[in-house]
């Protein structure tokens, strides 16, 4: 019985929060081409009731200053690859140009068209803005957006990062307890 009570339990866990109103992604921004000295970091925060994207990021150590930045999707293969930009046209709102080093954070709305290029809400977003938040959110989930910072030294990018899903502590801890039971149960049913 404890057994079939900790699998629906898990089965809940797995299938996700019915009405999640966040999602968080982290990545470490890396060097994208041969030659590329920066690191960084950046977090991305979905509102899903708000339909908002708050954007964090910090970098340290570019070869050139930085250019633009924004977010990439949808690539073919999850981490790798590149693709045209999906979040915002030009660059993000007020990301510091002119630096190697800095820090950023903005909150975008997302039923906002010029959150997004055209070309985005054209082939993901089936031509609605609904849609483009939608495609980004899903690329987002699927690993196949990055957060690309742009130098003078490298145009097409110098630093990206494939951000990925950063679990909920109480599933992560729901997730711990489940298996901590079950290994419980499985020992006390080996003793019997």
């Amino acid at each position: 019985m404890l057994l079939k009570a900790l699998s629906f339990a898990a089965a809940l866990a797995l299938a996700g929060p019915i009405s999640a109103s966040t999602i968080t992604w982290t990545a470490t921004l890396g060097p994208e081409a041969v030659g590329a000295t920066g690191s960084g970091s950046t977090t991305i925060i979905y509102d899903d009731v708000a339909h908002t994207l708050d954007i964090s990021a910090n970098w340290s150590g570019l070869s050139g200053t930085t250019s633009v930045a924004h977010i990439h999707c949808c690539v073919a293969t999850p981490g790798t690859g590149s693709i045209g930009v999906a979040v915002t046209p030009s660059t993000l709102p007020g990301f510091p140009v002119g630096v190697t080093s800095g820090t950023y954070d903005i909150v975008l709305d997302l039923t906002a068209s010029a959150t997004y290029t055209s070309s985005f809400v054209t082939t993901f977003g089936g031509g609605t803005i609904a849609g483009a938040e939608a495609a980004l959110i899903a690329g987002l989930n699927g690993g196949v957006a990055y957060f690309n910072i742009h130098s003078s030294t490298f145009g097409g990018g110098e630093i990206r990062g494939f951000p990925a899903v950063v679990p909920e502590p109480s599933i992560a801890g729901l997730l711990l307890s489940i298996g901590l039971a079950s290994s419980f149960a499985r020992s006390r049913n080996n003793r019997a």
